[in-house]
């Protein structure tokens, strides 16, 4: 097992009084891709806003590569190594994709890098070439995703967060784009953690799964084993069981070491 790149211990973060995530820990092992699955409303992009620095925690750490990085604004925690990718891609629709990617590296100063990584993420997702003096505005979902993955990547990141990478688009892209993610972290050594309802398309890419619920991880366990729990078939990927019956009680069961 591969150390941890990221090590969360015991966050707790409020919306004002309300508290959103509920003494949370886990750990991401260095170029491995993770998933934490849950339902609107359970806390997962609270999560992630949580370890980038959009939001602060009331209690608990992140550690990333041995450095708490908790309260830590978020251009310095990009600049250690780690971006987000939000929900909702949050592109800056009047630039072009390329003033968008180069937006992505606004912390580096090496311009031949920049641009060897331009083509790179060119590779990745041709179309963005064809539309690189376009407005971003003027994108498609599926390509504004491509986008926002693309200008994280610009960044050199050794860790990224995305969130929701498949919501609001097509079947077809959603597998193209989740093949790129798989890509990204064999190609470019990148880790992982992915934030997704998608739950068929999560549990394939990724090794190891964390199941949110009410801002508590309740379940935990490896990808391949996750896919055989019956709360899992019934709740996440609709094959309920005849053996099943009402409303389960998730009880929590680590097994990674």
């Amino acid at each position: 097992m591969a150390d941890p790149l990221l090590l969360v211990n015991n966050i707790e973060t409020f919306y004002g009084p309300i508290m959103a995530i509920r003494g949370v820990s886990f750990a991401v092992p260095a170029g491995a891709i993770v998933t934490i699955l849950g339902a609107n409303g359970a806390g997962k992009t609270t999560i992630l806003k949580t370890i980038s620095g959009v939001m602060d925690p009331q209690k608990g750490k992140v550690v990333f590569d041995g450095r708490e990085i908790q309260r830590m604004d978020p251009d310095k925690v990009v600049r250690l190594g780690l971006s987000h990718v939000p929900e909702g891609r949050e592109v800056f629709p009047f630039l072009t994709v390329r003033e968008n990617l180069r937006m992505g590296a606004y912390t580096r100063g090496d311009a031949d890098g920049v641009a060897r990584d331009l083509e790179v993420v060119y590779d990745y997702f041709p179309v963005l070439r064809e539309r690189a003096e376009q407005r971003a505005g003027a994108l498609s979902g599926g390509e504004q995703q491509m986008l926002a993955i693309s200008r994280a990547l610009m960044a050199r990141p050794r860790m990224m967060l995305l969130d929701e990478p498949s919501l609001g688009l097509s079947p077809r892209l959603v597998k193209e784009i989740f093949d790129i993610i798989v890509r990204i972290n064999r190609e470019q050594g990148v880790t992982v953690l992915l934030v997704e309802q998608n739950a068929h398309m999560a549990l394939g890419i990724a090794g190891y799964g964390y199941v949110l619920e009410v801002g508590r991880i309740v379940m935990e366990d490896s990808c391949a084993r996750l896919l055989e729990k019956d709360d899992i078939k019934e709740f996440y990927l609709g094959m309920k069981e005849q053996s099943v019956r009402g409303t389960r009680r998730w009880k929590r069961k680590k097994t990674w070491r």
